[in-house]
Formats: C-alpha cells, sequence, structure tokens
C-alpha cells in the first residue's frame, strides 16, 4: 500500500531527472558547437562573448578568495547573458588570428554593464592574464547548476521516513495537506484576495501557493506573509530563480525593517543590497581585521616556505597551521553571529547548495517567481526546508528550455504548476490589480484569468492625455515590411517596424510635451521578443538627438528583460511578417502576456496583422483592440496623428 502511494511521486521525479539529463547534454553539446563553429563577433553579438578585455586591479574577497576585475576594451549596447555565479573561460588572440584558451575557468562574482570581476582559482591563473595580450571572455559551460540539480533530485528520489520524503508525498503524491486552526487575522492595508493569501499562507502546514497575476502586488503580499511568519518563526529562507528577484524581494524586506542576509552576490548591486550581502557582513564584523591579518601572514608564510632550511619549513608549516586553526575559529564565530541576527536568509535556489548554507535548515520556505524555475531547483531549497510557499504566475514567464525535446516532454512544467493542479485547496489567487487602465488588462484578464481580474479605481481610467486611446494596434501590413534574419543567425529583425516604432514614440512624447514628460517622469518601454530587434531599436534611438534629454525615462529591453517591470507606456514590436503565418517565438504565449501587462496607461503594439492574426491568439488580441482601443492602419513609417483617426 505504502508502495503504491510512493509510485506516483518517484516516478514523476524520475521522469524530470531523465528529461533534466537531456537538457544537460543538448546545452553541452550547443556550447561546444558554438566554441568550435562560431566566430568571436559572432559569440559577442550573442551576448556569450565580451572582447576585447582590459584586466584592472585585484584583491582577495572575505572568503579569501581571489578576484579580478575584467572591462570592456570597446564598450557596446549589446545584451550580454553574464551574471553571478556562473562560469567563464578566458582567450586570447594572436597576431595571426588563432585563438587560445587559457587552462583554467573563473567564476563571475559581480557584472554591470561594461566591467565584471571574477574569482580566479588562484595567483598563477592572475599572472597568465596579465602577460596575455588581446584578451577575450566567454561563458563557459555551467555544469555546476546541473551537479546541484541532480544531486537533488535523486535525494529527493531515495528519501525515507524524514521530512523530504514527506513533502515530495505532498506535492506530488496524494498525501493531503494539512492545515493549522486558528482565527484569521485582519489587515487593512491589503484588499481581501491579499489578506485571504496571507492567512492561507499562515494556516498551511506543508504548502501554500500565492498566484499572483501582473499587477496584483505579489511582492506586497509575499512580504506581508513573511512578516508575520517572523512572529512565529525565528528565521525563513526566500529564495527565486534569478539574482534580480532574489533582491527585488528582499529589499522589501529590508524596507519592513527586516535584518536580512543574503547569500551570493546580486547581479543587480546596489549599495542597499551590497550591504546585507554575505560578504559585506563579514568583512563589516569586528573580528574581520585580525582573520584578515592571520589570512595574510599565512599567504606570506607561504611565499617563504620553499626558500628556507628543512628545519626552517617544519617549523614555517607548524606555525602556518596554527595560524589556520586561528583563521578557523574566526571564521566560524563570524559566520555564527552572522545568521543568528538574521531573520532572513535569501539566495537563488541553486544557491541554496552553498557551502555557507550546509546543515542549515528552516521552518518555512518562501519561492518566489516560483513559475519561472525548475523543478529541480526548487528541491534543492526545499531540502532545507518543513514547509513551502509558492508564489508567481504560470501564465507568465516560464523556465528557459534549450531542448525541445525535454520541453515537450514537460521539463518545463514547474512544481507551482503540478501543486497547483493536485492541491487546488492550496492556492490563493490575486485578484484586484493596481498597475494598468481598465482596457490594458481587459484581454489578459480574459484569455488568462477567466475573467478574475479587477482593476483598481485608481488606475481604472488612468491616462496621460485627455480623450487617449489606451491600447493601439498599429498594423503593418499595407506597408509590405518584411522579416528577416540576422546575418549572423542569432533572431529576427524587422528595420522598417523599428523605424516606424521610433517615429511614433517620437510624435506621441511631442504630444505630451517636453516639458511635461521630464517634470513628471513619464516613463517609456520598448519591447521586441526579439534581441536584434532590440539592438536595433537601441541603435536608433541612440543616434536620434531627439531623445538625449529621455534617455533615462527609456528602456528598451526584450521580453525576459521586462519581466517584473512596468512602464507608463509601452510600444511592442512583433517583428513577424510573412506570407506563411510563421510566428515562431510569439507562439510562447505565456511571454505576450508579460509584454501586455507591464503599461501603466498606454500600450501601442506594432505588428502585420495578416500574419499574426492566423495565429488564433493574436486574431482575439486584434478583435479586442478593435473594440476596445484603435486599429491604425500604417502606409508610411511617419507619425501618426490619433486625433485624425
Amino acid at each position: 500500500m505504502n508502495n503504491d502511494k510512493e509510485q506516483l511521486p518517484l516516478a514523476d521525479l524520475q521522469h524530470q531527472y531523465t528529461l533534466l539529463e537531456k537538457e544537460y547534454e543538448y546545452e553541452r553539446e550547443l556550447y561546444q558547437q558554438q566554441t568550435r563553429q562560431a566566430g568571436i563577433l559572432k559569440r559577442v553579438r550573442q551576448g556569450v562573448c565580451w572582447y576585447p578585455v582590459r584586466v584592472n586591479g585585484n584583491r582577495y574577497n572575505s572568503l579569501n578568495q581571489l578576484t579580478v576585475e575584467i572591462e570592456k576594451a570597446e564598450p557596446d549596447d549589446i545584451d550580454s547573458v553574464f551574471e553571478y555565479g556562473r562560469p567563464v573561460c578566458f582567450f586570447m588572440v594572436s597576431a595571426a588570428g588563432v585563438l587560445r584558451y587559457f587552462n583554467f575557468s573563473a567564476t563571475i562574482s559581480y557584472v554591470q554593464e561594461d566591467k565584471m570581476v571574477v574569482v580566479l582559482p588562484g595567483s598563477a591563473a592572475l599572472n597568465e592574464l596579465r602577460v596575455g595580450v588581446d584578451l577575450g571572455v566567454q561563458l563557459y559551460f555551467d555544469d555546476y547548476s546541473y551537479k546541484v540539480m541532480f544531486a537533488a533530485l535523486r535525494e529527493v528520489m531515495e528519501a525515507r521516513g524524514n521530512r523530504a520524503a514527506y513533502l515530495r508525498d505532498v506535492l506530488l503524491g496524494k498525501t493531503v495537506t494539512g492545515k493549522h486552526e486558528f482565527y484569521p487575522l485582519r489587515f487593512p492595508w491589503l484588499n481581501r484576495s491579499q489578506e485571504e493569501a496571507v492567512n492561507r499562507v499562515l494556516a498551511a502546514k506543508d504548502v501554500a501557493i500565492v498566484h499572483g497575476p501582473p499587477g496584483t502586488g505579489k511582492t506586497t503580499t509575499l512580504v506581508e506573509a513573511v512578516y508575520e511568519t517572523l512572529h512565529r518563526e525565528n528565521q525563513v529562507m526566500v529564495c527565486a530563480q534569478s539574482n534580480t528577484a532574489v533582491d527585488w524581494i528582499a529589499e522589501k524586506l529590508v524596507d519592513r525593517g527586516i535584518s536580512v542576509l543574503r547569500i551570493g552576490n546580486p547581479t543587480r548591486v546596489n549599495d542597499k543590497m551590497l550591504s546585507f550581502t554575505y560578504e559585506r557582513r563579514f568583512e563589516a564584523h569586528p573580528d574581520y581585521p585580525e582573520l584578515w591579518n592571520v589570512r595574510k601572514a599565512i599567504r606570506d608564510l607561504q611565499s617563504h616556505i620553499r626558500k628556507g632550511s628543512r628545519s626552517g619549513r617544519d617549523a614555517l608549516r607548524e606555525r602556518i597551521a596554527k595560524l589556520r586553526v586561528r583563521a578557523t575559529e574566526l571564521e566560524i564565530k563570524i559566520e555564527e553571529q552572522m545568521f543568528t541576527e538574521a531573520r532572513v536568509v535569501a539566495c537563488t535556489l541553486v544557491g541554496t547548495a552553498n557551502r555557507v548554507l550546509e546543515r542549515k535548515h528552516f521552518s518555512t520556505l518562501f519561492i518566489d517567481e516560483a513559475a519561472q524555475a525548475l523543478e529541480a531547483a526548487c528541491w534543492v531549497a526545499v531540502l532545507h526546508a518543513d514547509r513551502v510557499v509558492l508564489a508567481g504566475d504560470h501564465c507568465q514567464l516560464p523556465p528557459t528550455i534549450k531542448c525541445v525535446e525535454a520541453a515537450r516532454g514537460g521539463l518545463d512544467r514547474t512544481l507551482i504548476q503540478k501543486v497547483a493542479r493536485r492541491k487546488p485547496e492550496t492556492v490563493s489567487m490575486l485578484t484586484m490589480q493596481y498597475r494598468m487602465h481598465e482596457d490594458i488588462m481587459g484581454f489578459s484578464s480574459a484569455w488568462f484569468y477567466h475573467h478574475a481580474l479587477q482593476a483598481a479605481p485608481e488606475v481604472k481610467y488612468r491616462g496621460i492625455l485627455e480623450y487617449d486611446t489606451a491600447v493601439v494596434w498599429m498594423d503593418t501590413s499595407v506597408n509590405g515590411y518584411v522579416e528577416k534574419v540576422t546575418a549572423e543567425g542569432v533572431g529576427r529583425l524587422n528595420k522598417e517596424e523599428a523605424v516606424l516604432l521610433t517615429g511614433q514614440l517620437k510624435a506621441y512624447m511631442e504630444k505630451i510635451g517636453k516639458e511635461r514628460i521630464l517634470e513628471e517622469n513619464i516613463d517609456f518601454g520598448l519591447i521586441s521578443p526579439y534581441r536584434a530587434q532590440v539592438q536595433y531599436i537601441r541603435g536608433l534611438i541612440k543616434k536620434d538627438r531627439f531623445f538625449r534629454p529621455f534617455r533615462r525615462l527609456l528602456t528598451v529591453h526584450t521580453v525576459d528583460g521586462f519581466q517584473g517591470q512596468e512602464r507608463d507606456v509601452i510600444f511592442i514590436s512583433l517583428v513577424r511578417a510573412n506570407e506563411n503565418g510563421q510566428i515562431g517565438f510569439l507562439n510562447d504565449l505565456r511571454r505576450m502576456n508579460v509584454a501586455i501587462t507591464r503599461a501603466r496607461m498606454k500600450l501601442i503594439i506594432l505588428g502585420d496583422a495578416s500574419t499574426l492574426t492566423q495565429h488564433p491568439f493574436y486574431k482575439a488580441l486584434y478583435d479586442y483592440i478593435g473594440d476596445r482601443g484603435a486599429i491604425v492602419e500604417c502606409e508610411e513609417a511617419g507619425p501618426w496623428n490619433e486625433e485624425e483617426e
């Protein structure tokens, strides 16, 4: 009977393991192909390589790791995929154009714009970089995350008679979830659906889900749930798939007065979060100066150990051993004090495998943006907890899966999806949204959320201009624009549509007025699902002097880059224009849900209706805008005057 009960979860996990192996093998082979076949220029444009680079200063960090700063020698506007924790390798190019890779890899500690800090394996690696000329750096195949996820899946499958085994059977099996009985609390500053969600989190013994559609205050709700949980528990763990998402929730917790210990350096480091990282807290401890001196003494003695006599070397080794004991004592003391003082430990899901979290266990684990996380990554963190709170929206961005076979097999089905389907009683959906005009919200609410969303009164009819239309589709089908594959084969591009977009952006900004935009900080987001289109639009913006005063108010990015963000005005370039109705990447409707829900007051979509409306989703969106907004046929790439329409 018990074996039958466990069969479903175990089979499910084994299936996930197999699919993850396929993704691992596919990604490894893809990396090898890119390294062997792709030229430097192509890899740079793909965002996986910086070339050429300069080597700047170096230092030992608080973990006694040797770090060095790397800087682009020629800054550009290309989005890279470099981020904290990912491995990189270095290469140099000879005068004959031959690439030689250095025989070591490094780990990114920090990256922002054109600079990054990497952790080197030792001083020998630094010496190699210093004498190298015409240097470049590229992403190295990251097998660490896979090793961590594989290990977690094995541990969960092998678990017997412990909390991990119980949570496995609750989350993936038929075991009934438990609840605490208590009188619901009132939170007058929350709306009814948020209040219900917090109470259900507090009542859950095993698992709770906070389903937060766009603009419904998921982060606000989650922060309140963490705050109230800390009235009952001494310490909790808060995780997310990405460093950016961890930073976001961690900042909100800090603003609430909660002591946060951030494990791992944030990708988007700001002064606030930097001071809460493990490394900076470690360095700020009163005992750290002594530890630093001890470590320096060890390094100095090690550099002299080969130069002395045998008896002298023995004496040095004995002294080094004593210093290491003292260093260990200080490290343990500092670390224990840091964890004792922290009410929230925050890190990425894979980051919970960090050595500083070994043997650390938490009563409650909160996973934000759980719909973007692979199930295997969630299990890495779940192994540290007694109960789990999952927050996210499976109707928005899914996990990134590169292997089509693995995606079709179900690797993109997340833990939050599985639990929501099998345990609907654990789900609390937030229904009041505070971001969008009602007409911007309406289509997403109907298509993805069964008409459940309501616009808060303060945003329901909010606009920038009087008698403005909140949603507009600019149909380029009469223009004869045709999409193109980029020369490097890295994406799709529609230059004419990009020119039209920047022209319409300029016209709308002129209509609002320069002074008003700057005075009220009206911001604009330009989105395209295709990176090549994003880069081309950025180039057009950069070249046009008109936009210079508004640079800080203009953001151009992919859909993924806009996750969790919002702007007053959003322009979307859909790019695809062909006779066959092929839309490729646009078939991912969850990504489009993200794109069309970023705007507060104005949404303008540019796209070839004859191509796109062959798909039922875009046909429905086109018809909706026709009913609630405006369809504009663009015959020229010049400015459109809404008043004439």
